[in-house]
């Protein structure tokens, strides 16, 4: 059996293959690794970095200018020519000078209105005192009253003690009774951990639950009424001019913020402020005018009391 020698151009060739071992069981005895090719060069305009050659000289930057000029020499100034028919502006001395009321309107215009209280232009004079911050006690930041027309009146404030696995929690619960005194009236209730929180929270929940109160000229009732919610029943009935408000309890204070000034009122039920004032609003819903009454009837009011 005759050995063959590897000729000097196979030993060339196997010359650039790398002899690594595979750390896996391979059929081969060694591995081939072929060398990567290089990154092309990017010939694109966007490049922030320009490309120069090894061999390239830089670019001569000429950094004088106006070397021939002679310093001390004086430029004459020639304006251009004034076209024909040109009119010189108005100068502004001679325009006719501007009111208090023009330099009012145009502060208001650009600044919006002024602390003084007046609107020239007729907007919001209050829309200011909302981007005023205001602190109360303790630093703390004072919320400002809605002006909406309403009126509010707290009717009870009681402590709510909650048992729970780490102890007490203590709440208060507060009753509102809001209304314009012309004929709109809310009750609300509402819970926090204080009691100025509560009673924001129950002005808020009384604004939602806002009922119209049917009244007369003469500030009454057009007609006698009951009404009831849980256990608390109250009884209304109208009353003569100059009689006034004769009931008690949060009764009294609903048909007051509702502007009625002469009624009567009792509670028949319950002693609950909170139900007493729901049942004095459900007595109120009951309640219906005398033209609402002859609409759906189709007669003249005239026709009503005969």
């Amino acid at each position: 059996m005759a050995i063959t020698t590897p000729s000097s151009s196979s030993l060339s060739s196997l010359s650039s293959f790398s002899l690594t071992s595979s750390p896996h069981h391979s059929l081969l005895p060694f591995t081939t690794s072929f060398p990567k090719p290089p990154k092309p060069i990017s010939l694109s305009l966007s490049s922030p970095r320009p490309i120069t050659l090894p061999n390239a000289e830089p670019p001569h930057i000429e950094t004088t200018f106006f070397s021939s000029d002679d310093p001390e020499f004086d430029a004459v100034f020639n304006p251009p020519e004034t076209p024909e028919g040109f009119t010189p502006p108005p100068s502004f001395d001679d325009e006719p000078s501007e009111t208090e009321e023009d330099i009012t309107k145009a502060y208001e215009e650009l600044y919006g209105p002024a602390y003084s209280g007046v609107s020239v232009l007729g907007n919001d004079i209050y829309v200011m005192d909302s981007k005023v911050r205001k602190l109360g006690a303790f630093g703390k930041l004072k919320k400002e009253k809605i002006r909406d027309g309403f009126e509010e009146r707290v009717v009870e404030v009681r402590r709510v003690t909650k048992v729970v696995k780490g102890g007490k929690q203590l709440h208060f619960r507060v009753i509102v009774v809001v209304g314009d005194k012309r004929g709109l009236v809310g009750v609300g209730v509402g819970k926090a951990k204080e009691v100025i929180d509560g009673v924001q929270k129950a002005a808020v929940n009384a604004r939602r639950n806002i009922v119209n109160v049917p009244m007369t000229k003469y500030l009454t009732f057009p007609h006698r009424s009951e009404g009831d919610y849980g256990a608390a029943k109250v009884m209304l009935r109208p009353a003569s001019p100059g009689t006034g408000v004769i009931a008690g309890g949060s009764v009294r204070i609903v048909l007051e913020m509702a502007g009625v000034e002469n009624a009567l009122g009792k509670q028949l039920g319950s002693k609950n402020a909170l139900n007493n004032a729901r049942a004095t609003v459900v007595a109120v819903q009951k309640m219906r005018q005398f033209r609402e009454v002859a609409l759906d009837r189709g007669i003249p009011m005239e026709e009503l009391w005969k």
